[in-house]
């Protein structure tokens, strides 16, 4: 090999380190307040990063380094019913990678620790959770410096999504969850019933249908609409979200950028009801991404493993779905937040 070419080739690879080193996603958890729960953050570090345990997964991530600069924007993620962190662990390291520093807060009785109040109830506190993810982040001295708020993104999945939309100026009732049910629950039975119980095509489904709609009508009455905004969120993506208790008239014009990612194949928020009923009513409305063969789990990564009953039919991958689709969502992800964040 020839001095400068081989100068040239050893010049390359060091970069390449430096690079692959810059990139490593430094993990830490901030305290919030006594009846919120953690935030866990994703952030820039100049550390290598290394294999770790959360639960049943392991993730490779730089645990408590010192965050390094990044592109001084913040993108806040909402995780669905019953989720946590580390199911959003591949789409944080895109963002990390991007340059953006990550909160993930845990949502008070709607997480993998306490499901108790899932549903209507924790989708009304759940942006104000994304508010004080916000101040947390802003107040913690490790970042303070590091993040500017006066332009935050949000991405959510699912209830998540739900959230997301709320930031993006949308309306709901969980009236209108009753309403919708009543109209529709033989085709969108699991966004109606969740993980109850699912039709069969026999005999015993009318009385299921039955049995749900006098749960539905009995919980979900409340006809107040519920609306939230917070001036420092500038840009929201909402990933295969509940969207039937929303009026659509609401996206008309939504006043931050807003985009979706959908599922062709979602059997639990059949798109036709949730993500593609916002797109068609909003015609600002950017469709980052859609995954044709992809059902509602698609989006989380890693997927949690030992899925059984319901939850695996609903969450897991369907026959044919290639995971290896998702790094390029999670990108087009990142790059919708950094057209309407950055500079």
């Amino acid at each position: 090999m020839r001095p400068g070419l081989a100068r040239r080739w050893f010049a390359g690879i060091a970069l390449g380190l430096l690079s692959a080193l810059a990139q490593a996603a430094g993990l830490t958890e901030i305290a919030v307040r006594e009846d919120d729960g953690p935030v866990t953050v994703f952030y820039p570090s100049g550390a290598t990063a290394a294999p770790l345990k959360r639960g049943p997964f392991t993730i490779q991530a730089a645990d408590n380094a010192t965050p390094a600069r990044g592109n001084g924007r913040l993108i806040v993620v909402s995780h669905g019913s019953g989720g946590s962190p580390w199911v959003h662990a591949d789409l944080a390291g895109a963002l990390v990678e991007a340059g953006f520093v990550v909160a993930l807060p845990e949502h008070r009785g709607d997480n993998y620790r306490d499901k108790s109040e899932i549903g209507p109830e924790s989708w009304k506190r759940r942006p104000a959770e994304v508010s004080r993810a916000i101040d947390a982040v802003a107040a913690d001295p490790r970042f303070a410096a590091l993040v500017a708020i006066d332009k935050v993104g949000v991405y959510g999945m699912s209830a998540g999504g739900h959230t997301a939309l709320t930031l993006a100026g949308g309306r709901w009732s969980p009236a209108q969850i009753a309403r919708h049910c009543d109209a529709n629950i033989a085709a969108d039975f699991q966004s109606c019933a969740g993980l109850t119980t699912q039709l069969r095509g026999d005999l015993l489904d009318n009385v299921k249908i039955w049995s749900a709609l006098a749960v539905i009508r009995w919980r979900f009455d409340d006809a107040n609409w519920q609306n939230y905004r917070d001036s420092r969120v500038a840009a929201v993506v909402a990933g295969v979200p509940y969207a039937a208790d929303f009026d659509m008239l609401s996206f008309a014009k939504p006043p931050v950028p807003l985009g979706l990612v959908t599922a062709g194949q979602d059997r639990w928020l059949v798109p036709r009801f949730h993500s593609s009923a916002v797109l068609q009513a909003c015609a600002p409305c950017e469709r980052i991404a859609d995954i044709p063969g992809g059902g509602h789990g698609a989006l989380l990564s890693p997927l949690p493993p030992n899925l059984t009953g319901l939850a695996a039919e609903l969450l897991g991958d369907p026959p044919g779905f290639d995971r290896r689709v998702l790094p390029d969502v999670d990108r087009k992800i990142a790059a919708f937040f950094g057209k309407y964040l950055l500079p």
